[in-house]
């Protein structure tokens, strides 16, 4: 396989499906070893030629190696294929992300009806009963109450896949050492609450500058009763844990590991798409930007508090896109 395109509206499955191909294809050790090279559509637009030096480039260390293109859009077609046209198996493997590419958009169809090159394209189909089953045992829970599983299936009807995959990754822990089997109450009590997620997408969507989505998930937000003063508290707690990751001196990953509390699903996915994407300066500005909407909020004026919120959250995915 030369090439292989993941798509799909939901992020978190994404990055997912993403991280476990990478991986079978350069093995654990091999980011470490410095046999990934990542690039964003918006890199590559800029410089079109850096897709094909980093698949003839030869690693330092040996073994096979890999390069991933996020964020691709049908217009970088034509690079691509042409990348493609000149690649030999003795080059690193593509792999390329896009969220909801259309069926008969440029990219899918040249993955679709190349030679050695694959398309994967991941559906926001809700898990069965059975799929539950197998992720709960994949997550380590073994034990568990039919009071809580019944909940936790009609949670997984409910939730974006990504969110779900996150209160799997707390109940785990949460379960880790307690003697007695998950229950509902313990379901009910870590399970994301009304809203939750959707300020979670809401935030995904400013960090990774998608203008379109932040009126309608605000309008959505504000008929759930979830007011601008709760939003930008939490948007507060997402930039302040964004710069956090972004400046570890270990990398993205090890920001992640110290966060307190972790950050876990869709969550952790939008923290480390946002540290590889934002520089620093940019995640300071916005963190100063949220301050002073805070304190406009707070001291009441003439403009609607949701038309300041909207507008200062369309400048930060605004900072993001340029």
């Amino acid at each position: 396989m030369a090439a292989a395109l993941i798509s799909g509206e939901d992020g978190a499955r994404v990055a997912e499906a993403r991280a476990t191909l990478v991986r079978a294809l350069i093995g654990p050790e091999g980011e470490a070893e410095m046999r990934l090279d990542r690039m964003s559509g918006a890199e590559l637009r800029r410089e079109p030629s850096r897709l094909l030096d980093a698949l003839k480039a030869v690693g330092f260390f040996p073994g096979p190696r890999a390069v991933l293109l996020e964020e691709a859009t049908d217009g970088l077609a034509p690079v691509i294929s042409g990348a493609l046209d000149a690649w030999a198996p003795e080059d690193a493997r593509l792999v390329v992300t896009g969220a909801g590419l259309p069926s008969k958009g440029a990219l899918r169809k040249l993955f679709e009806g190349r030679r050695g090159a694959v398309a994967i394209t991941l559906y926001d189909d809700p898990p069965t009963e059975g799929e539950v089953g197998d992720m709960l045992r994949e997550a380590g829970l073994t034990r568990v109450e039919p009071g809580a599983r019944d909940d936790l299936v009609a949670l997984a009807q409910a939730l974006p896949p990504g969110d779900f995959r996150g209160l799997l990754e707390r109940l785990s822990l949460h379960q880790m050492d307690a003697p007695e089997p998950l229950d509902a109450g313990v379901v009910a009590a870590l399970a994301p609450q009304a809203g939750e997620a959707e300020v979670d997408d809401l935030l995904a969507a400013v960090t990774e500058g998608r203008r379109d989505r932040v009126a309608p998930l605000l309008a959505r937000l504000s008929a759930q009763g979830t007011g601008p003063v709760a939003v930008t508290i939490q948007a507060l707690r997402h930039f302040r844990a964004l710069l956090a990751v972004a400046s570890d001196p270990g990398g993205v990953n090890a920001g992640l590991a110290a966060l307190r509390p972790p950050a876990g699903g869709a969550r952790r996915q939008a923290l480390t798409r946002a540290a590889e994407s934002w520089r620093r300066e940019r995640i300071e500005d916005g963190l100063r930007s949220l301050v002073e909407l805070d304190l406009a909020l707070r001291s009441g004026g003439r403009v609607p508090d949701r038309a300041l919120l909207e507008r200062a959250l369309m400048r930060l995915a605004s900072n993001r896109a340029e």
